[in-house]
């Protein structure tokens, strides 16, 4: 429901802003074609599609080869002025971004930010931390070496398994921990035991913290720095997609995003919206790519005949969204692979 809101969301956007500036939209529709269901409202038909992998606005004039009739000529997307085009493509990334901000300061406000302490928290000790170390002990130094989590993590990282690590693994030298309990210092020495799934030597527990109240003004800064974060991420991980092979076994499609939003609303109301406005904001970061059928390969196109004074030959346009094209049916091809392989398996990981 929620990864469906966003499609419908980012479509409205397009819809809204069409028909602001005057543009004929012919067909407002949630999902690809055939239809399920469709009823007309005025020039604009409204429909359900059967295949959800997204949604579309058509709007008349989107090609500049069609046929238009006399009287809808002068309301076709390309007879429109280039700042016109700019607005109506821009309006639906537009919509994802401001999604995913309002959602990021709206979770600051509310519940502020988590901040990591040294302290154990009192669930998720497992060996060798179990029975060694207690809940609410703060660990103040890693082998003599005092620092925040951070440093702790590391410090952990510097006892490895003889040979190659495998699961379960012990080092091969203790871990000195010091720490405080109930006021009293003192110190522990744990073995760290390698973690296949993390890939790192852990000892066994989780770092407590508390959340920090954020002022209105504090969760709108946190909210702009993360959505930037996210956005640069997405677009690192994209790129990396065609030569790590790590990164594309992460890559997650429709399916994917749908059953992560699902299995996030049954666990936690927070932490589905923060997924959700993860998802929004990648579809809008991914939609922003300057290659057609994307809406940054219109707008980039837009821009380009802005500057060359004159339409670009169709034809250029054509040729040039084989690039956009090939780069859609990767990402799709690979995300439902992962999806298909993480359904049969162990699933997408929410906990």
């Amino acid at each position: 429901m929620g990864f469906a809101l966003l499609i419908i969301l980012h479509e409205a956007g397009h819809f809204t802003a069409a028909k602001a500036v005057g543009m004929r939209v012919e067909r407002f529709s949630l999902f690809f074609p055939p239809l399920l269901f469709k009823v007309r409202r005025g020039e604009t038909e409204y429909a359900i599609g059967s295949i959800p992998l997204g949604g579309y606005v058509r709007i008349t004039g989107m090609n500049p080869t069609e046929e238009i009739p006399p009287e809808h000529q002068d309301r076709a997307y390309f007879r429109m002025p280039v700042w016109k085009r700019v607005v109506v493509i821009s309006a639906g990334p537009l919509v994802n971004l401001v999604i995913a901000f309002v959602i990021f300061a709206g979770i600051f406000a509310i519940h502020g930010t988590f901040q990591t302490s040294n302290a154990v928290a009192k669930g998720g000790l497992k060996p060798p931390a179990l029975g060694t170390l207690h809940p609410g002990d703060k660990i103040i130094a890693i082998d003599g070496r005092q620092g925040g989590v951070e440093a702790i993590r590391a410090g952990i990282q510097r006892h490895r398994c003889a040979g190659a690590p495998r699961q379960g693994c012990v080092a091969t030298t203790p871990a000195r921990l010091l720490i405080d309990r109930n006021g009293q210092r003192q110190t522990l020495l744990v073995r760290p035991r390698y973690d296949a799934p993390s890939k790192r030597m852990l000892i066994g527990f989780t770092f407590d913290g508390n959340y920090v109240k954020q002022s209105l003004g504090e969760s709108f800064s946190l909210a702009a720095t993360r959505s930037w974060q996210i956005s640069r991420d997405t677009v690192k991980a994209i790129a990396r997609i065609f030569y790590s092979s790590k990164a594309r076994n992460d890559v997650s499609g429709v399916v994917g995003s749908y059953e992560v939003t699902q299995q996030s609303f049954g666990f936690d109301t927070t932490q589905a919206l923060l997924v959700l406005g993860i998802i929004s904001l990648s579809l809008a970061v991914v939609n922003l790519f300057p290659f057609l059928p994307l809406d940054g390969g219109h707008i980039f196109w837009a821009v380009a005949e802005k500057i060359r004074g004159r339409p670009i030959p169709f034809s250029v346009m054509e040729r040039a969204s084989a690039i956009g094209f090939i780069l859609v049916v990767t990402l799709f091809v690979i995300g439902l692979s992962n999806d298909i392989g993480r359904l049969r398996g162990e699933g997408f990981g929410v906990r």
